[in-house]
């Protein structure tokens, strides 16, 4: 007690510590004594890449932390969702709602992120996206600023989160994510267009998210079937709207794909896609393999077979769509020399490229500037302007 307490007859204010492992230097040294699984998580995994899926910044440095100190990458994530929803319940009274909305969405991105590194379709797997697929969901409720969609298919259902425009809405979109980093991943790019006036379907396509974890509805031939019916519900919602597409990722060459069939889909953005995603070596290893289980096989080249079917240089009724290709320079999976391919092989004339000198694959170290720029072009091609210069 101070000397003032003591005079005034108080009693010690209380002290509450809040303990985390904090950061941790992930030396070579640190590193090398983890389990392959631990290391190939952290490399994969960035600080960059984490954030840009929605995992919280304390959270994302944490869990690097824990994993470097010798916790598993599925055990500290599930660890750390389950703090956040501790803080949720609260423990003195009802906790408020942006604070509700706040912890949930950190909880639903880490568990997420929990399970990134697993390759099969387990029923743990399954139970985990489902679970942070409800945590999204209960984060939606207080706000109402998204409502949860199922589009029924022959196939089965597409499942994906409607983002609204407010009172005046310009257009619509579809976005997608790629073979890792799906629909909730990417909410960021919704919240933008919507911002702008895009009423905007994150949505989980076959082979991604929840479509896939929870409906078995996987990558085949047919998958182009699927995403007709995405853009028919915006088509039907508001009817003659323009829509774009937008794809992250090796979605962005199912988005040119798309794009170039459809006659409704007037602006379409690719980040981080590539002009053949068959071409992708079994030597890419767990990326690959990831691209095999998006077609619900174990057979590489049945795999190999569906995505020759994605075909994002071809030709089609609507080959003169507005085209932006968003590429980061330091992308150390999609090279310059394979954006320009990308950029000089898309039928279109009416395309740019932009390129972030620093920017890695998806260019989530620029998560804000990167959600600005396609949200800036997607409205002005939605409204029929050109789009906005870009200030160096």
């Amino acid at each position: 007690m101070s000397a003032q307490q003591e005079a005034a007859g108080g009693s010690p204010a209380p002290v509450v510590t809040l303990t985390f492992v904090g950061s941790r230097a992930e030396t070579e040294e640190a590193t090398s004594r983890l389990p392959v699984a631990s290391q190939a998580a952290l490399r994969q995994f960035s600080l960059e890449r984490m954030t840009g899926y929605g995992v919280d910044y304390a959270d994302a440095v944490e869990l690097r932390a824990r994993v470097v100190e010798g916790e598993t990458w599925p055990s500290a994530a599930t660890e750390l969702a389950d703090v956040c929803l501790r803080r949720v319940e609260g423990t003195a009274g009802d906790v408020a709602p942006p604070t509700r909305v706040t912890y949930l969405r950190r909880a639903s991105a880490l568990l997420r992120m929990s399970q990134m590194m697993m390759l099969s379709d387990t029923a743990e797997r399954r139970a985990i996206f489902a679970r942070a697929a409800e945590l999204y969901a209960q984060a939606a409720e207080p706000g109402g600023d998204r409502e949860r969609v199922r589009i029924e298919t022959e196939r089965g259902p597409l499942t994906g989160w409607l983002v609204p425009a407010g009172d005046t809405p310009v257009g619509s979109a579809v976005v997608i994510g790629g073979v890792e980093g799906w629909a909730m991943d990417f909410d960021s790019l919704g919240e933008a267009l919507a911002a702008r006036g895009v009423d905007t379907l994150l949505l989980d396509g076959p082979g991604q998210g929840e479509t896939r974890l929870t409906h078995g509805h996987y990558l085949t031939a047919r998958w182009p079937d699927a995403y007709e019916r995405a853009v028919d519900l915006l088509d039907e919602r508001s009817p003659g709207r323009p829509i774009a597409f937008v794809g992250n990722s090796m979605g962005g060459s199912v988005a040119m794909a798309v794009a170039a069939q459809d006659v409704r889909i007037r602006a379409c953005v690719d980040n981080g896609g590539i002009h053949a995603p068959w071409l992708v070596p079994p030597t890419m290893g767990t990326f690959f393999s990831k691209m095999v289980a998006a077609c619900g096989t174990e057979d590489p080249d049945r795999a190999v077979d569906v995505w020759k079917t994605v075909t994002p240089l071809a030709d089609g009724p609507n080959a003169d769509y507005p085209l932006l290709v968003v590429q980061g320079g330091a992308d150390p999976m999609v090279s310059m020399d394979l954006a320009r391919i990308l950029l000089q092989g898309a039928p279109t004339d009416d395309k740019r490229m932009v390129v972030f000198s620093d920017g890695n694959h998806c260019v989530y170290n620029h998560k804000l500037d990167r959600d600005a720029l396609v949200a800036d072009w997607t409205t002005a091609r939605l409204r029929g302007l050109p789009g906005p210069e870009i200030a160096k």
